[in-house]
This record gives C-alpha cells, sequence and structure tokens, in this order.
C-alpha cells in the first residue's frame, strides 16, 4: 500500500526520528524565550536596586541589621529588602510587585509599572521599620529603668541594720589619733618598766 502511495506521488509519512528532532527544536526555541525573559526580569530589577541605593545609604549604622537588601537570580528573580520583603515582577514581566510574607499570608504593599512608585513604597516601608526598632528600644530603656532598684536612704539603711542586728561599720580613725595612742601606750609602757625597775631596785 506504501508502494501504491508513493507511486501517486504523495509525501512520505513523517518518520518518528524527524518528530524528535522538531521537538527538540521548538524546546530549545522556547527555552530560549525563557531565558530572555528572565534576564529581562533581572535587568528590571537591577536597575531598580540601584535606584534604591541612595534610600538604604540614609539609614543609620545602629540599624542597618534590620535590612538585608540582595538580588537573587533564580526562575523567580526577587531583589530582597529584608528577611520578609522583597521585590519580584509581574505575570506581564512589566509590572513590580512590592510583597511582604507575614503570619497571615503573603501581602502586596505596591504595585506598579513605574519604578518611582516602588521606591517611594519601599523608602515608607524602610521608615516604619526603623521608627518600630526605635520604639521597641525605647520600651527596654524604660523597663530597665524601672526594674532598676533606688538608692536606701542613710536613716533607712541604718534602721535596717539595726533591726537585722549588724553592726554600722566603725569609721577609720585619723593619722593624727593614730600617732597619740601610738604616743599614749609607749609612755604607759615606759612607766611600766620604770615601775618594775624601782620595785625591783628596792628589794
Amino acid at each position: 500500500m506504501d508502494d501504491i502511495g508513493r507511486r501517486r506521488g504523495e509525501p512520505p509519512a513523517l518518520s518518528l526520528r524527524d518528530a524528535i528532532r522538531a521537538a527538540r527544536v521548538d524546546a530549545a526555541e522556547q527555552a530560549g524565550v525563557v531565558v530572555e525573559l528572565r534576564d529581562a526580569e533581572l535587568a528590571r530589577l537591577a536597575m531598580l536596586n540601584e535606584m534604591l541605593e541612595p534610600v538604604f545609604a540614609e539609614v543609620p549604622v545602629e540599624h542597618a541589621d534590620l535590612f538585608d537588601r540582595g538580588l537573587m537570580p533564580g526562575e523567580t528573580p526577587r531583589l530582597f529588602v529584608d528577611m520578609v520583603a522583597h521585590i519580584a515582577m509581574g505575570r506581564d514581566r512589566r509590572t513590580y510587585r512590592f510583597l511582604q510574607d507575614s503570619r497571615s499570608g503573603r501581602r502586596v504593599l505596591a504595585e506598579s509599572a513605574n519604578p518611582t512608585d516602588i521606591v517611594d513604597a519601599v523608602t515608607r516601608y524602610v521608615a516604619r521599620r526603623l521608627i518600630a526598632r526605635e520604639q521597641v528600644m525605647t520600651s527596654f530603656a524604660s523597663e530597665a529603668e524601672a526594674l532598676a532598684p533606688l538608692p536606701m536612704p542613710k536613716k533607712a539603711a541604718r534602721r535596717q541594720a539595726a533591726v537585722a542586728g549588724e553592726e554600722q561599720p566603725v569609721a577609720p580613725a585619723s593619722r593624727g589619733g593614730t600617732i597619740l595612742i601610738f604616743l599614749a601606750g609607749l609612755i604607759a609602757g615606759i612607766v611600766l618598766l620604770l615601775g618594775f625597775g624601782l620595785v625591783f631596785s628596792a628589794r
């Protein structure tokens, strides 16, 4: 039957080898398109990263650990602002989406095709994070001051020592008083020695 078809001038049937070769070519072309789209996303996010540079340059050094900005390539390129917020491209590959992961799920903080709008949204986000950090540090300082022991007044300290049966510390003698005590002891010793000498000489 194949011979009859060929004799009539019909085109030969597609072989499996040719079909596989054609499928490989299509897959390679589609992969090339995906790579090009991914490169375009990375280029847009890199441009946005440069636009954010002045914003993060103003972050005080003591609060720099709050943010971990970085461009992460991959199947879905992302520009991270910190551990919970990042920027990714939308399905149209042109819209920026500023996203934040929270306990209740992922929420969109801003979405726009204009990178300036996203820079403004990130700037407001950074400002809120800085104010929240300052409030936490202030509350900790207030709690530490409230828990710190206050110095006890002198009268109360003496009263507490008397109740506890503790002896009051004796004030150290001055240098002049020490010398007088030493001289008095020396004189008393000499007098005693003279007295003993007179007693023994009288015998």
